[in-house]
């Protein structure tokens, strides 16, 4: 009990000493501290890339087609996505309404652009799934072209697929996604033109 009692007491002292060297710090950073907060900042503040996504700002109406099978019609349909910014323009959040094969279908997207990897990426949750679609890309020119991963539940496994999202002008964007047919050949899934409602 004895020994306990020292240890106790030598790690108090230990722990005491290094409470005024601790408020030190606090005052003056050392230069690397310093350094080290500066690129947090430069990473975590908003800049010309996060503005070339503001023409997707605001409420549009969607037409959509869908191809499950690259001989066969695709499935039409519309809806409404609102964008907004989020985090002090930071991130880029999208809530979609629509419907898909006569039922009520629903989807939330975040879209960015990280200062550290210097790529756009994206995220896509919907009411059809159980999965997260995630995406990394580069802007070229007008067109954010990417690439992703997303859940199969014909395959029973994560799928890679490509997608290029057009900002045609301020109020028009376009979207094409392929992916993995019945073949195993990449066909495009889906196409989307997104209007912007005034």
């Amino acid at each position: 009990m004895k020994l306990n009692r020292s240890l106790q007491l030598l790690v108090l002292a230990v722990c005491a000493s290094g409470i005024p060297a601790l408020a030190d710090d606090k005052k003056s950073s050392s230069p690397d501290e310093k350094k080290m907060m500066e690129k947090m900042m430069q990473a975590g503040t908003p800049g010309a890339a996060h503005r070339k996504l503001d023409p997707l700002v605001g409420k549009f109406s969607v037409k959509s087609k869908m191809w499950m099978d690259p001989s066969k019609p695709p499935h039409e349909s519309s809806g409404t996505a609102e964008r907004a910014w989020i985090m002090g323009n930071r991130y880029l959040e999208e809530r979609f309404q629509g419907e898909h094969e006569g039922q009520p279908f629903t989807g939330v997207g975040t879209f960015g652009y990280d200062n550290v990897t210097k790529k756009y990426f994206g995220t896509w949750l919907d009411s059809m799934s159980t999965g997260m679609a995630t995406m990394k890309g580069t802007l070229s020119g007008d067109t954010l072209k990417y690439t992703g991963m997303m859940s199969d539940p014909m395959a029973g496994k994560e799928v890679p697929y490509t997608m290029n999202f057009k900002i045609v002008n301020n109020d028009t964007q376009t979207m094409e996604m392929w992916c993995a047919g019945p073949d195993g050949k990449q066909m495009k899934s889906m196409e989307m033109t997104y209007t912007r409602i005034k």
